[in-house]
């Protein structure tokens, strides 16, 4: 699909979005009336969505009442985004999204119908879950220096797997051949499954997966991890050293998820699921699950969340232009 009929598409979901009357914040929440999370990506137990459903049903049980996940998939998550930002903004219609469409997409098409830092209110960070490189047991790789050395050592002959142009997998391999000046092949996939089993019969040599994707695999031995793009060890696979302990500071990708509700929210509304969700974080069996799926809870200020989604958008728009993707 060109830019021009993307963004045709994308503009015919707009509503007229009325801001909401000052009165909103006292009739909310309302226990005949539930809210509404927004995730731009099909239902069906993927990362973002698992993590949505669970802080919905957190926050249905401290609001007191039906917290609702609505899926909508569609062009990178633009199109659940674009709901979202149309939806009226008093406080039951949310946003429950990730880096991807936050920060990455902006770089990757022309002409969004809405901008991430203007159409929405930041309420918080919840949780990151980082890329790793993983390569298959017939890369006589057993570490990230001997990866890197490689690659170098004959350019364009490893290749690596993604979900896509401009998938969160596409951009952490152009980041590492920015940061480490290698010359990697990306072979793009319609789905992770698909990827993940060409790895692991050599087809490609290498992914830059999310931790989820891999656990299993990994430590069943099929597969092995040379390291976490982050800053911090991964509870999932805690004996995988991170690319910051390996020399590479600059060498972190992941995808993060944040609620964020549409521009013109109540202060007092948004302040309020801010508070919530940070408790929800601190339950221990919540960072237990979300441990489990090596996801890390974040939560913080709405201030947090509003300078990560600036920087991070500065940072994928400069991997970007230097690649040269685009989506056609």
């Amino acid at each position: 699909m060109r830019n021009s009929l993307f963004t045709l598409a994308l503009t015919c979901t707009l509503g007229t979005g009325l801001a909401a009357p000052a009165s909103a914040a006292a009739e909310w929440p309302a226990a005949d009336k539930p809210i509404q999370i927004i995730v731009p990506a099909p239902g069906g137990g993927g990362t973002g969505d698992t993590i949505a459903r669970l802080l919905a049903d957190r926050l249905s049980k401290r609001l007191k009442t039906a917290v609702i996940v609505d899926n909508r998939g569609g062009a990178n998550g633009n199109i659940g985004a674009t709901a979202a930002a149309s939806a009226p903004a008093d406080g039951f219609k949310l946003l429950f999204s990730w880096a991807g469409t936050l920060a990455v997409n902006p770089s990757l098409y022309h002409g969004l119908p809405f901008d991430p830092q203007k159409s929405f209110v930041p309420i918080a960070l919840v949780a990151d879950v980082p890329n790793i490189l993983v390569v298959n047991n017939e890369l006589p790789a057993r570490d990230l220096a001997e990866f890197v050395g490689i690659a170098k050592s004959s350019p364009e002959r490893l290749n690596y797997g993604s979900t896509g142009n401009g998938s969160s997998m596409h951009l952490a391999g152009e980041l590492f051949k920015r940061e480490t000046g290698t010359k990697l092949v990306h072979v793009p996939y319609a789905a992770p499954g698909q990827a993940t089993t060409n790895l692991m019969s050599n087809e490609i040599q290498a992914m830059f997966q999310l931790v989820p994707g891999v656990v299993g695999q990994v430590k069943a031995g099929k597969l092995r991890a040379l390291a976490v793009m982050a800053p911090t060890r991964s509870q999932a696979l805690a004996d995988v050293p991170t690319t910051t302990e390996l020399g590479y500071p600059k060498l972190q990708s992941s995808t993060w998820f944040a609620l964020l509700a549409p521009k013109g929210t109540p202060v007092a509304i948004v302040d309020r699921l801010n508070a919530e969700v940070n408790e929800v974080l601190q339950d221990p069996e919540v960072k237990k699950s979300l441990a489990t799926m090596g996801a890390t809870p974040l939560g913080g200020s709405r201030q947090a969340l509003a300078e990560h989604l600036a920087t991070e958008t500065t940072k994928w728009a400069r991997v970007v232009k230097d690649s040269g993707i685009q989506i056609q």
